[in-house]
C-alpha cells in the first residue's frame, strides 16, 4: 500500500518545551505535523498557533476541555484519516522523544505497513528509578496479556500506528482516553492481529529547571494502570483463541 505518514503530537500544558518540540519534529522530517491541544490552560498553545501561521506543514487542533492523552490522539487520528493519512507517529510534546528518529521509524512503516512500530526506550542517566522499575511490571503484564508475544515496553509513547486499525480498537467510548492509552492499544492491536516491530529510541528526561513537565500522578494513574491490567488479563484467554492469524486490512 501507499503509506501517507503524519506526526501526531498531543499536548496538555506543555509549557516552554512545546515550541522547540514542534520545531524539532518539522526540521527532522518532511512529514506534516498535527498538534492537538488538549484543553491547555498555560498559554503554551499561543506560540504554537502563531508558529503555524508561517509553517504550512503544521496543523493545530485546539480542544477547549482536557480529556486525556488518548482522547486527544483519537481526535487527531479521526482528522488525519479524513485527510487521507494512513499512518501516524505519535510522540510526546515534552521534548523527551527523539525527533531525529521520526523518518527512520517511517521507513520501517513503509516496509511493513500492516505493523505497529514500537519504540523501545534507551534511557539516559537522568531517568527516575521508580519509573524504570515500574516499567518492568508493565512489561511482564503485557507479555502475559498478548500470550507471550514480545511487545516490548508498553509505556513508551514514541510509535508509528496504522491509523485504521488503531481507530478500530479505540471505538468504544472512553477506552484508552488517558495515560492507559499506550499499553492498552498495544495489547488490543496485538489481539487484532497487528504485528509489532520493536525499534530502539533514546529518551532524555528534562528537569523542571529546564522546562520539563509531567502530569503523571503516581497514585491516581498507577491505580488506573492496575485496573487496566486486571481488565485485560481477564479478557486475554478468549482473545488468544479468537486472535486473527492475519493482520487486518488497511
Amino acid at each position: 500500500m501507499n503509506v501517507k505518514p503524519l506526526v501526531l503530537i498531543p499536548s496538555y500544558n506543555s509549557g516552554k518545551v512545546l515550541l522547540p518540540t514542534l520545531q524539532d519534529a518539522l526540521s527532522q522530517s518532511t512529514a506534516p505535523v498535527m498538534l492537538v491541544i488538549d484543553g491547555s490552560t498555560d498559554g503554551s498553545e499561543l506560540a504554537a498557533l502563531e508558529f503555524a501561521k508561517a509553517e504550512p506543514r503544521l496543523t493545530v487542533i485546539v480542544k477547549t476541555e482536557n480529556a486525556g492523552k488518548g482522547a486527544a490522539v483519537r481526535s487527531g487520528l479521526q482528522r488525519a484519516e479524513s485527510e487521507g493519512f494512513t499512518h501516524a507517529l505519535v510522540m510526546d510534546a515534552d521534548g523527551q522523544h527523539p525527533a531525529e528518529r521520526i523518518d527512520p521509524f517511517f521507513e520501517y512503516a513503509e516496509k511493513t505497513p500492516e505493523a505497529m512500530i514500537l519504540g523501545q526506550p534507551v534511557f539516559d542517566a537522568n531517568v527516575p528509578l521508580e519509573r524504570l522499575y515500574g516499567r518492568k511490571l508493565s512489561v511482564w503484564m503485557v507479555q502475559f496479556e498478548v500470550g507471550g508475544r514480545m511487545v516490548g515496553d508498553p509505556l513508551f509513547g514514541f510509535r508509528v500506528y496504522p491509523i485504521r486499525p488503531l481507530l478500530r480498537v479505540m471505538e468504544k467510548p472512553g477506552r484508552s482516553d488517558r495515560y492507559d492509552f499506550d499499553p492498552e492499544v498495544a495489547v488490543r492491536l496485538s489481539w487484532l492481529g497487528v504485528p509489532a516491530i520493536k525499534v530502539r529510541a533514546p529518551v532524555k528526561y528534562i528537569s523542571r529547571e529546564q522546562g520539563g513537565v509531567s502530569h503523571f500522578h503516581y497514585v491516581r494513574d498507577n491505580v488506573r494502570f492496575v485496573c487496566l491490567h486486571v481488565r485485560l488479563a481477564l479478557q486475554a484467554p478468549y482473545r488468544w483463541i479468537a486472535r486473527p492469524k492475519q493482520p487486518p486490512t488497511l
